[in-house]
């Protein structure tokens, strides 16, 4: 009987990879990765390693996710090191309790290792901070759909209040999120962010209103950042991945 792991492998840079996580990369026997998991983190796999791929894209899944619950089950029975590799953080939409409490349900050994979140990290990168004194003292990080693809189901006028809103997995759903967040009661020139390929070389900043998005007037690909809030002004001081880009590497 092997050990399943189940690691954030954080939010596309793979320098942000944690120690813990790398190791049980270079040690793993099989590894079920997600979509958006950097290609050069795998390239850490040792040879030999099995990589399986269970990602999906626009609601599309490669394998439902019971499926994916028995593959966990069967290669762990099998092998000694089993790596589930997620995205950003395991437990921040991620499905990794689910995957937890099925694994402990059938007797199978598991850790979880924490993952640097996109939801703060990305914004960081565009330099926009979730919080800052005087300007916002509260976020909260929020699904952009909800189960098989269907509008999520949102306490909207609880967000009003919130200073800092950041979606995760919002992009075709922008235009709906933005005009519920106006009717709960945001401004419609709130300032937006959307933050393309985050952490990436590839990286993209697209400023905005919540007005603007309500109108359907942005046009943005995913995969993307959602960040909605009076931080996002910060960014013109702040900014500094771009820079960073063209200097000397560390």
């Amino acid at each position: 009987m092997g050990k399943v792991y189940i690691v954030g492998a954080g939010p596309g840079d793979p320098e942000l990879l944690t120690v813990k996580a790398l190791k049980l990369i270079q040690k793993a026997d099989v590894i079920l990765y997600d979509r958006l998991i950097n290609s050069e983190i795998l390239f850490n796999a040792k040879p030999g390693c099995e990589l399986v791929y269970v990602g999906k894209e626009d609601g599309k899944h490669i394998l439902e996710q019971d499926k994916i619950n028995f593959l966990l089950y069967e290669f762990a029975t099998k092998n000694d090191v089993v790596v589930r590799l997620k995205g950003g953080d395991p437990f921040v939409f991620g499905r990794g309790g689910e995957e937890a409490i099925f694994l402990k349900e059938k007797g199978i050994p598991y850790e979880i290792v924490p993952g640097i979140t996109s939801a703060i990290s990305v914004p960081m990168y565009a330099g926009v901070p979730v919080t800052h004194r005087g300007v916002a003292s509260s976020f909260a990080v929020i699904t952009g759909h909800g189960s098989r693809g269907q509008f999520p189901d949102i306490n909207w006028d609880s967000l009003a209040g919130i200073d800092t809103v950041v979606f995760l997995m919002g992009v075709a759903n922008r235009q709906k999120i933005a005009q519920n967040l106006i009717d709960a009661g945001k401004e419609p020139d709130t300032p937006v962010i959307f933050i393309e390929k985050g952490t990436t070389k590839e990286q993209k900043e697209i400023e905005t209103t919540l007005g603007e998005v309500a109108k359907g007037e942005v046009k943005v690909h995913p995969p993307a950042i959602f960040l909605v809030g009076k931080v996002v002004n910060l960014r013109e001081k702040i900014h500094w991945y771009e820079e960073a880009l063209g200097s000397v590497e560390i």
